[in-house]
């Protein structure tokens, strides 16, 4: 009876600190009115999640991009990839020329071989929801032309691969003619700032 009784407890204690856990990731502001601590704070809540998530398939990048070098102090207020937060990791490659975050100079290209991974998620019911990781991979101009040297693909949140349309991308990417197609990180986010 007592070891049936100690069980019940530790059953209940269990589930009462599953319940005040998943409370804390339960956010009632509205996505553009939250604060960095709020921003923060959803990251913690999803942020094994997506590792987990990325790596259940068989992608390479999604193995190793957290030991990448983040491009940021953490995640900011989402604006791009479908208003999603996003949080950027760069390989070794490229790491020191993107944290120049060089948008004035048109002639500026980042490393052949430079591989950016950006995690994803957003607010849905109050929740956090898992988004794709985007990846950029820079090749030669010549190898890919039309993107102006950069292939685009994704991990869908279930580490499946993502169809993605190379014009799709560059037709944003494109746009940051001056910092070789990279919309950095938000201002307040970025490393030194």
């Amino acid at each position: 009876m007592t070891t049936r009784l100690l069980l019940s407890a530790a059953a209940a204690m269990a589930l009462s600190a599953g319940a005040a856990q998943a409370q804390d990731c339960t956010f009632e502001a509205e996505i553009p009115d939250f604060t960095q601590e709020q921003i923060d704070a959803l990251y913690e809540c999803v942020r094994d999640d997506l590792l987990a998530n990325y790596t259940a398939g068989d992608n390479e990048v999604a193995a190793v991009y957290r030991d990448w070098g983040q491009a940021q102090t953490g995640p900011a207020a989402p604006g791009f990839h479908g208003g999603r937060f996003l949080n950027t990791f760069v390989n070794e490659v490229g790491y020191d020329a993107y944290i120049q975050y060089e948008e004035d100079d048109e002639t500026f290209e980042m490393p052949v071989g430079t591989v950016i991974a950006k995690e994803s998620y957003t607010l849905r019911d109050n929740a956090p929801r898992r988004g794709p990781l985007f990846i950029m991979t820079r090749v030669a101009t010549d190898d890919s032309p039309d993107t102006d040297g950069w292939v685009y693909s994704a991990v869908q949140p279930n580490g499946n691969p993502m169809g993605i349309s190379q014009s799709f991308c560059h037709d944003c990417h494109g746009g940051f003619e001056f910092s070789d197609s990279l919309g950095y990180p938000a201002f307040e986010v970025r490393l030194g700032q």
